[in-house]
């Protein structure tokens, strides 16, 4: 019997994460909440941009028409205006004024060209003297004069914010030039009212105070809504924990103790009595089990006891009786299975709801066992090929492992010809602990190897010579569960079993057990 063990595989990849059905994930409906926080808000702004863009058209227009019209009043008295009568220009601007709108004149001399060329002559509401050159010096860096540098022609609008001296703000809606022989004279109108200021006019749509607001209160929902979401998949996650500890035995605190959302709490309630449900009924079948086998053995080893004197009173010459108590003796050994295989599925049963849960070493363990079957394949000429990784440990119970062990080796040794080779293979792969018995046997057709872990299927029946009499020629103990037991037990475990047709001849039985951390 050679037995290898191998060193350490490399780290295992984490196993991933199978939300479910992505209309029924929360993770998904989360994620298409935020789509349409997401959409919503652009479409309405997109909706609302065009909106305020139809509204700030119509009131530009007024706006311009206005300026035109205080241009176009002014326009005789700057036609012949004299400079002597200068001072008179502010008391007539101040007819076209009001708290509302403002009007600015500044003028530039014949024969001279450029921005910088222009200077204040009134202004509506008035600027401090000492402020005039700032003012003149601000609008010629906003561009206001720069259409009107080489030429003092056509009328020109324009939507500017313009910050005075003084900090007061007020928006630039019109500039009307008009020339004449003392120069060139430019009239632009101002307005100050919080209608135009709170209006998107010379900003984006977005500054606007209606929007800012309207972003905050949307976002604050936004945040809130997310929340709530977050807030029950982080109750559903500690319930998933929960139950995964509970599950593996690392933790018997209860559902109603670990809940953080008051509306789970009838849910953590029915949960904790589910448990105590489950673990109760498997306590309850594991000492139903225990006694109804005991109670039946007790009259089997009676009868079984019983055949030796009759043997000794039969005379070996009488076939019929020697016949009768051949049947008996094979019908008592299919009782006796037939009581073990019933135990060992109340246990199987047991342990699916509750499954016991420890850190123990799988390597050492498979070591003990393929030590205890030395005699067995020496007996049936096999050759052992182990090669074990060392130090993996998985979440079971010693028992369980046990049986599921015996399952797989014994089918391995009984289907191996004399003088093949088993492999039995122990490793880490992507997270698990993999366990692969590879034997030299017939193998199992195709359509089989799904089959042949469902109860009462089994490829191997043996029928009872055919001198015997009985019910049915099924004296054979091979019921069908013993690979039925290895996968309820690795499923209950949280493990899982495949088998595979090897390309060279033989079945390979692999096995996932979940690792301890």
């Amino acid at each position: 019997m050679a037995v290898r063990v191998e060193g350490p595989a490399s780290p295992a990849a984490p196993r991933s994460f199978a939300p479910g059905l992505p209309f029924r994930s929360l993770i998904s409906k989360l994620m298409l909440l935020l789509a349409i926080f997401c959409a919503v808000p652009v479409i309405l702004y997109i909706q609302f941009r065009e909106a305020d863009a139809e509204k700030r058209f119509l009131l530009m227009e007024s706006v311009r028409e206005q300026g035109r019209m205080v241009a176009e009043s002014l326009r005789p008295l700057l036609e012949q205006q004299e400079i002597s009568s200068l001072p008179l220009l502010n008391d007539e601007v101040a007819r076209f004024a009001t708290k509302q709108t403002g009007v600015k004149v500044l003028f530039r001399p014949a024969g001279e060209y450029g921005a910088e060329s222009f200077y204040f002559v009134a202004s509506q509401p008035t600027i401090a003297p000492t402020e005039l050159a700032e003012e003149r010096d601000r609008l010629v860096e906003r561009g206001v004069f720069d259409n009107l540098a080489q030429s003092c022609w056509g009328e020109l609008s324009m939507a500017l914010r313009h910050r005075r001296p003084s900090g007061a703000e007020e928006l630039l809606t019109s500039i009307t030039p008009i020339n004449t022989g003392a120069g060139c004279w430019a009239v632009i109108t101002t307005h100050s009212t919080a209608e135009f200021l709170g209006t998107s006019i010379d900003q984006p749509y977005w500054k606007t105070i209606e929007v800012r607001i309207a972003a905050a209160i949307y976002f604050a929902m936004a945040i809130f809504t997310i929340g709530l979401f977050v807030s029950i998949w982080r109750g559903l996650m500690r319930f998933r924990r929960l139950a995964r500890s509970i599950r593996t035995g690392a933790s018997h605190v209860s559902f109603a103790q670990q809940n953080r959302v008051p509306e789970l709490a009838p849910v953590a309630e029915e949960f904790d009595r589910m448990t105590m449900a489950l673990q109760d009924s498997a306590e309850s079948i594991r000492l139903a089990a225990e006694d109804n086998a005991h109670a039946f053995k007790t009259p089997i080893a009676i009868m079984r006891q019983s055949l030796e004197p009759l043997r000794r009173f039969v005379s070996p010459d009488e076939v019929r009786g020697q016949r009768a108590l051949d049947v008996l003796e094979v019908s008592i050994d299919r009782l006796d299975h037939l009581v073990a295989y019933a135990r060992r599925l109340e246990e199987t049963t047991a342990e699916l709801l509750d499954p016991p849960r420890q850190k123990i070493s799988l390597t050492r363990m498979v070591e003990r066992m393929l030590a205890a079957y030395a005699d067995t394949f020496a007996g049936r000429r096999l050759i052992l090929d182990a090669r074990l990784q060392p130090d993996i440990f998985v979440l079971a119970g010693e028992d369980l492992l046990e049986t599921v062990l015996e399952n797989v080796i014994d089918n391995a040794i009984e289907i191996s010809p004399a003088g093949s080779k088993i492999i039995v293979e122990l490793r880490a792969v992507q997270g698990r602990a993999e366990l692969a018995v590879l034997d030299r046997g017939p193998g199992v057709p195709s359509g089989e190897l799904t089959r042949i872990f469902e109860r009462y299927v089994s490829l191997r029946s043996k029928p009872l010579p055919a001198d015997c009499e009985g019910d049915g020629g099924e004296g054979s103990p091979h019921m069908g569960i013993g690979l039925w037991i290895v996968r309820r037990n690795l499923q209950a475990i949280g493990g899982s079993v495949r088998a595979e047709n090897r390309s060279d001849g033989g079945l390979a039985m692999v096995m996932r057990f979940p690792l301890a951390a």
